[in-house]
């Protein structure tokens, strides 16, 4: 990998990392879901910073954000746009929706019906709308980041396995360290609280071909299958990693070792992402499973698969 590259991407996580202190890894992972061109939920408590890591990413790469907030009487077409007539000519003329920008943040997102939630669908996976027969296309770093409260569940719409699988991770950002917060409390940071653009559009363009000639040998890649596999024959899932998601853990860990700054895969990048990719597309046995926490199936399944070793 170029000494370039690699600069790029570290100032890139540099930037975000002034607003968002002590969360390397959290923006590391964004970022790496960025390049893998996938997209991200965020399941995390109010007031940690996720609109705030949204809106600064957008602001170091210079690219239009967007932000719907999710509630129960959204509509589709107050996600994808609609189309008006124009009595000057009398045609029908398509006004379009905030989804047609470069960083959407879709805030509590299981707060709106599934009719609504499935407007994102085809954009997620095709990157693009269809609205009235007609089919636009979208930003070509067109990035989704959605939030959603794992606490208050009260008159919200959980999203069914389809949709949760057009993520390509699930992260959480926690809360900062006691130190980190009393910078916060005090505003006594080390950097200023202020995002520059320290990357344009063709530059991330660039980097995401890149994640396409990241080497993986194909004992490495047999490793991830063999964790793949074992979701779907843990006794405790009901339902295992599906082929999207074995190919999303793949792509994530090449975009992954490029942060890394390698251009080539390692068992231990899987390590890494596994929590980020399986934990919301296994849904596991509830009836059998008393109150079983899914990072322990996790690890579980980490800890069965032995890693490959060259001899």
């Amino acid at each position: 990998m170029s000494e370039e590259n690699l600069a790029s991407i570290t100032r890139l996580i540099d930037e975000v990392e002034k607003v968002i202190l002590g969360k390397r890894q959290v923006i590391q992972l964004t970022v790496t879901a960025l390049l893998a061109g996938g997209h991200v939920l965020f399941e995390d408590v109010p007031g940690v910073g996720k609109t705030m890591l949204v809106k600064a990413l957008s602001e170091a790469i210079h690219g239009r954000f967007s932000r719907i907030q999710f509630t129960p009487d959204l509509l589709p077409s107050d996600i994808l746009g609609v189309s008006i007539l124009n009595r000057q000519t009398n045609a029908f003329e398509f006004r379009k929706g905030p989804v047609f920008t470069d960083f959407l943040l879709a805030d509590e997102i299981n707060r709106t019906t599934p009719r609504t939630q499935a407007a994102l669908l085809e954009a997620m996976s095709e990157n693009s709308v269809t609205v009235d027969g007609q089919t636009f296309h979208l930003a070509e770093h067109f990035f989704v980041l959605a939030t959603q409260n794992p606490i208050e569940y009260e008159g919200t719409y959980p999203l069914p396995e389809a949709q949760l699988d057009r993520f390509l991770f699930k992260l959480a950002i926690g809360y900062p360290s006691e130190e980190d917060e009393l910078r916060l409390m005090t505003g006594k940071r080390s950097t200023p609280n202020i995002v520059s653009q320290v990357m344009n559009e063709n530059e991330i363009i660039r980097l995401k071909e890149q994640v396409d000639r990241v080497y993986i040998d194909d004992i490495v890649a047999k490793y991830a299958l063999a964790l793949v596999q074992k979701s779907r024959t843990h006794p405790e899932v009901e339902l295992g990693i599906s082929p999207r998601g074995s190919m999303a853990l793949i792509r994530g860990a090449k975009a992954f070792a490029m942060t890394e700054g390698r251009m080539f895969v390692t068992p231990k990048d899987f390590q890494i992402l596994l929590p980020a990719v399986f934990s919301h597309r296994l849904q596991l046995k509830y009836g059998r499973v008393v109150n079983k926490r899914g990072d322990e199936i996790l690890n579980e399944i980490l800890e069965s698969v032995p890693v490959p070793v060259r001899r």
